[in-house]
């Protein structure tokens, strides 16, 4: 991936107050090199040698990205004395526009590349209405801490009309770095429109049920992510004290604030949950959302990264009531990315399998509207193949490889519970291993 178009442009702030003082230190020190402002810490990179990364795996550090046999990293003054105590030798990236397209340090009129803005989700979904409107209606669900509007996308065959049909919702980007957990979404809607009239299993999938895009949670964290700090993940509620932030999805009433594992109630943390259930005003619009589509038969929301596929209770190692049809679901789901192009996502519950969460966006989902509820952390593995920034040319791939699952799931839930008794799934009921988890990283 082409650093020049995930990197943000200078602050305003790098001449003033303590940024200012550790340049001029910086530039006194023994270490050399030039500097770029990403948020307030400074962008180093360093081989990729084993030995390196067994030291640094102690360490919660902000992994950029890996790019020709090098990891790149945010740091600030105390991480960058941390690696000279670990004696793992670096660089002070530059980031200053280059001549060269191809350069690594280039700057590029878009930052985002060929991942979406704000601006420009809003203008393609409004121009996905405007082209197929037999098919779609977009629609304001509210507005997010600094007004910006949060959309969804209702793709049916009578978009402006309630039919009670079966529905199942596609949710991107709770996150602000995982900028591809926007793209999969869009373009699910986007395959969906365009094929309406020219592929009849799609037509048929979209008549007879409704289908819902909300492909950017987080409008506002991921402006700031784009402009000013690349590794930002929550919201941008203003906290006071200099602090920003409350972590989207561990805002959900369900379990919220169960215990400080799988949420913080540190504003300063990445999970911070919030001072309450729901305080959040983009929480409130997913909230709003649901209680006024009571027909809805599953969920999923995509974020980054690991690749697997993730089911409830994300609170407790205990299993849920519908744990033998999430297991199913998670797994026919894996098959079906598997055969695009042999990707591996692996599956299995969340708090058993991967970590515990509370206030998450898929336990709500079951536990106050019983439905099934997926989440699915798209590519890479792991950080050390890219982390949260995917190459542009991935993208394609990267929602190819889903979009047979996100179709089997909407056919899934018009079939209703009968696809859940059928042989193919009562073989797999009576075969599978009970004590074994599918995630094996």
């Amino acid at each position: 991936m082409r650093k020049d178009k995930i990197i943000s442009k200078f602050s305003n702030s790098l001449l003033f107050g303590w940024w200012g003082l550790w340049l001029i230190l910086l530039l006194a020190s023994p270490i050399s090199g030039t500097t770029s402002s990403w948020g307030d810490s400074l962008i180093v990179s360093l081989s990729k040698k084993p030995e390196y990364l067994k030291r640094l795996q102690p360490y919660s550090l902000d992994y950029l990205l890996e790019w020709e046999n090098k990891i790149y990293l945010v740091v600030n003054p105390q991480e960058l004395q941390l690696l000279q105590n670990l004696d793992i030798p670096f660089s002070l990236e530059n980031f200053e526009p280059a001549n060269n397209p191809d350069s690594p340090g280039s700057i590029q009129t878009s930052l985002n590349g060929a991942y979406h803005s704000y601006a420009e989700l809003e203008a393609d979904l409004f121009n996905l209405e405007e082209t197929h409107p037999e098919c779609c209606l977009l629609v304001n669900l509210g507005q997010s801490v600094e007004g910006r509007n949060i959309y969804a996308l209702k793709i049916s065959d009578n978009p402006a009309l309630e039919e009670n049909e079966p529905g199942v919702v596609f949710l991107g980007c709770h996150h602000a770095r995982e900028w591809i957990s926007v793209e999969v979404p869009f373009l699910l809607a986007k395959y969906l429109v365009e094929h309406y009239q020219r592929d009849p299993s799609i037509q048929k999938l979209v008549d007879r049920s409704e289908i819902w895009i909300i492909p950017l949670v987080n409008p506002d964290g991921l402006e700031y992510s784009i402009y000013f700090y690349r590794y930002w993940r929550k919201n941008r509620r203003n906290l006071g004290h200099g602090l920003f932030g409350v972590d989207l999805n561990r805002n959900y009433d369900y379990q919220w604030g169960r215990d400080d594992i799988g949420s913080s109630p540190d504003p300063s943390s990445n999970v911070y949950r919030g001072p309450s259930p729901f305080s959040e005003p983009e929480s409130q619009a997913i909230k709003k959302f649901m209680e006024l589509h009571p027909h809805l038969k599953a969920l999923v929301s995509y974020h980054s990264y690991s690749q697997v596929i993730l089911y409830p209770w994300g609170y407790t190692n205990k299993p849920s009531h519908l744990d033998d049809l999430l297991r199913f679901l998670a797994s026919t789901m894996s098959q079906k990315m598997k055969a695009v192009f042999g990707t591996k996502y692996s599956y299995g519950q969340s708090g058993a399998s991967f970590y515990l969460t509370n206030g998450d966006t898929t336990d709500w989902a079951l536990g106050k509207f019983g439905i099934p509820a997926f989440t699915i952390e798209l590519p890479p593995i792991d950080r050390f193949r890219g982390g949260f920034f995917n190459a542009e040319a991935d993208i394609q791939k990267i929602f190819q490889e889903n979009l047979p699952a996100a179709l089997f799931l909407i056919d899934w839930a018009i079939q209703g519970q009968t696809a859940f008794t059928s042989p193919s799934c009562s073989w797999w009921l009576k075969n599978r291993n009970i004590g074994e988890s599918p995630i094996t990283h």
